[in-house]
């Protein structure tokens, strides 16, 4: 079955991405967690659109890198979106040294794993989100 998955550029440079890898991808990361993606919505944007969102939103005053909403209760189909700052996402990579289509997976699974329930407001839940993440980023090579 297709997963619904769309990519969408708002206010900020479009990139390649590979689309189909990307989709498979981001199956296999629901499957691996038992879950099943119903629709899922990217939504890549400027730091100052995301600044803005996380303002309105989540009365915080800082730049980040993506904000997820979810659509879905926990046990259902993931239904949700992510706002991606590419210019978040190009400043961070340059930061950590790796390349910027690693740090944009990245960033995804963040946004995936707080759809499946992962929180990381404590450094205890952070320590296991990004042990998470790096689990799921070996996904990307199967």
């Amino acid at each position: 079955m297709a997963l619904k998955i769309n990519f969408f550029f708002e206010g900020t440079k479009r990139f390649a991405i590979r689309k189909n890898d990307t989709i498979q991808w981001i199956g296999r990361v629901a499957e691996h967690y038992g879950a099943r993606i119903a629709r899922l919505r990217i939504i890549h944007c400027s730091d100052e659109v995301l600044w803005e969102m996380n303002r309105n939103y989540l009365d915080h005053d800082t730049y980040t890198d993506i904000i997820t909403f979810p659509f879905s209760e926990p046990g259902d189909p993931v239904e949700g979106e992510l706002y991606i700052s590419t210019d978040r996402v190009k400043e961070n990579a340059a930061q950590e040294g790796v390349s910027f289509e690693d740090e944009w997976h990245r960033v995804i699974v963040h946004g995936i794993l707080h759809l499946l329930g992962y929180d990381d407001q404590s450094g205890e839940q952070l320590k296991r989100m990004r042990e998470q993440e790096d689990y799921c980023l070996t996904l990307r090579t199967l």
